[in-house]
């Protein structure tokens, strides 16, 4: 196996500098999005901070997130808010979006969707009529 084989995905993406300018990118178009931007306070600091931290953790780097909140528990974090695929999908074109605005290379940033859709869809807990 060679060096690069043993990277986390963290570091592939270039470690905390890249992950911080991610999520600096991804919330904008967030508040900016018609089906997500009411699921998000208007203070969206504190938002951004956790979703670095969270993120960080994801991608195989320190594990921020967990050393200050305690255990993910992502799905149950989410239960209160109403998350329907199609909130889903916008929430990944955003990320997309913001992955593209940072300059991930296509390769990387299609493998990093993929990691996150997973999550992204096990949130959903409304269907599209309620």
């Amino acid at each position: 196996m060679s060096e690069s084989d043993r990277s986390t995905l963290y570091e592939l993406m270039g470690g905390a500098e890249t992950v911080r300018r991610l999520v600096e990118a991804f919330y904008p178009k967030v508040q900016q999005n018609p089906l997500l931007s009411p699921l998000f306070p208007s203070d969206i600091g504190p938002v951004i901070d956790k979703q670095f931290m969270f993120l960080s953790q994801f991608f195989g780097g320190p594990t921020l997130y967990s050393d200050t909140h305690g255990h993910p528990m992502m799905r149950g974090r989410h239960m209160a808010f109403p998350i329907t695929v199609e909130r889903a999908d916008a929430w990944l074109s955003c990320m997309s979006e913001a992955m593209v605005e940072v300059g991930l290379p296509a390769d990387l940033r299609d493998f990093l969707l993929e990691r996150l859709k997973g999550s992204a869809y096990h949130f959903i807990n409304t269907s599209e009529g309620e």
